[in-house]
């Protein structure tokens, strides 16, 4: 089957979500320039994402909680559901304030998440009231997870990756269990950051793929990976790649590539990776305030052992 993904697929969308559903439908998130609002679209291609219709799911508030900077929306189907996974800042007087992010849920009971009303189910708790955000969600042998990075209070750094079962899509239920915390050079550059989790599950094996350091052209993914009948909630299930595994490549002209989700091709065959990244290394003041992070998808392959091999951002590529 011949899968056309051409550089980029939507451009100034970081964070970028591509779910595949029953129906036959790409869905689509990300983050705005603006950090203000979510917007959803769907095609029933990858590449047809680009100039799909937007509709906007939900805005910021005036001020208060989920009042700044509204991050990584993520769009997930759970029990006949749609629910939208974001993190936001607020509006409370301090810069501070804007980037102290917690992460908040999102109902929709329509068939199609680009209709219907959109219901707040209020802030995800955990142990700590910390810098946290990017939560994603997945179903394993029965159970419900959620994955989340989160700053410890008592551990130097941005933030680490949790775990933790849920109870319903909004609400964690028992312990949360660090699995991985910023250890290597590449994951410590800037800041020391682990976050923007995205889970694929093929081979027997349940992998994390995770973003580090810095958003500029340091930012890179790294790989935790389990056995898919081991105890997901035990730390020493996880073992993580001590190398990046899908980086800058300044030949190709892709910097920071990173924040991923994953999905498949049309004919559901081979397996999707998306990213985005920025086509040039030089930026002006905060990163975070420069919007030319954009959409980009690739088909990616597995070895021998079952892991995944993401090789290098590439601008066009044709299958």
């Amino acid at each position: 089957m011949a899968v056309d993904l051409k550089y980029p697929i939507v451009e100034q969308r970081a964070d970028p979500w591509v779910y595949k559903h029953t129906d036959g439908f790409y869905y689509f998130t990300g983050s705005v320039p603006e950090f203000d609002l979510i917007e959803l679209r769907r095609s029933k291609t990858i590449s047809g994402l680009k100039d799909a219709e937007k509709v906007v799911a939900w805005k910021k508030h005036e001020s208060g909680e989920m009042s700044a900077n509204i991050w990584a929306p993520e769009l997930h189907h759970v029990e006949g559901k749609w629910y939208i996974y974001f993190a936001a800042g607020r509006v409370a007087g301090s810069r501070e304030d804007l980037y102290d992010h917690r992460m908040y849920v999102l109902e929709n009971d329509a068939s199609n998440p680009l209709e219907g009303s959109w219901i707040e189910k209020g802030q995800l708790k955990t142990k700590w009231e910390s810098f946290s955000l990017d939560a994603t969600t997945f179903e394993h042998h029965g159970k419900r997870y959620l994955v989340w990075p989160q700053k410890d209070p008592k551990i130097k750094g941005n933030s680490n990756l949790y775990i933790a079962e849920m109870s319903n899509p909004w609400t964690i239920t028992g312990e949360q269990v660090m699995i991985s915390t910023p250890e290597y050079e590449w994951e410590r550059v800037g800041y020391l950051v682990n976050e923007g989790p995205a889970v694929i599950i093929r081979h027997g094996k349940v992998f994390i793929a995770y973003s580090a350091s810095a958003t500029d052209y340091h930012y890179c993914m790294g790989l935790l990976s389990a056995d898919e009948s081991s105890n997901l909630l035990e730390p020493e299930s996880w073992s993580k790649s001590s190398v990046p595994v899908f980086q800058t490549d300044e030949q190709e002209g892709l910097y920071g590539p990173g924040h991923n989700s994953f999905t498949v091709t049309e004919d559901g065959k081979e397996d999707v990776i998306v990213y985005h990244a920025r086509d040039y290394k030089e930026i002006k003041g905060n990163p975070l305030d420069d919007p030319n992070r954009h959409m980009h998808a690739q088909i990616f392959k597995w070895d021998d052992n079952g892991f995944p091999v993401f090789g290098k951002p590439k601008k066009e590529i044709s299958y």
